[in-house]
């Protein structure tokens, strides 16, 4: 796949919480990335998952439905994740999907 654009993904573990800080465009190319990234921290319910989206430039589709089966995969095991830090034009695209009404949000100042 053509990677013409940057996507990079830091973890940080805390005592109570994994946080995972996305910063660039998440598209198809970089999906799987995310899935790979997260996924060990699913199913480790002892801690909060954070997902912070303050750098993250761009997301399409494919990464919207990541996010989804990340909170939904959570929800199963009522466990707790957060969306933290959405930027006001990423907001709008989880707004006009629905998105929304299923992420818990912190930080999130900026309509």
């Amino acid at each position: 796949m053509n990677r013409q654009h940057s996507f990079e993904i830091e973890r940080q573990v805390s005592p109570s919480s994994h946080l995972l800080y996305l910063k660039g465009e998440l598209d198809l190319a970089w999906a799987a990335e995310l899935r790979a990234a997260a996924d060990p921290y699913v199913a480790e319910t002892s801690r909060k998952l954070v997902i912070n989206l303050k750098d993250l430039q761009y997301i399409d589709s494919t990464g919207i439905g990541v996010i989804l089966s990340l909170l939904k995969a959570r929800h199963v095991l009522k466990a707790p994740i957060t969306v933290e830090e959405i930027p006001p034009k990423i907001q709008r695209l989880f707004d006009m999907t629905g998105l929304t009404k299923f992420i818990e949000q912190s930080s999130n100042e900026a309509n």
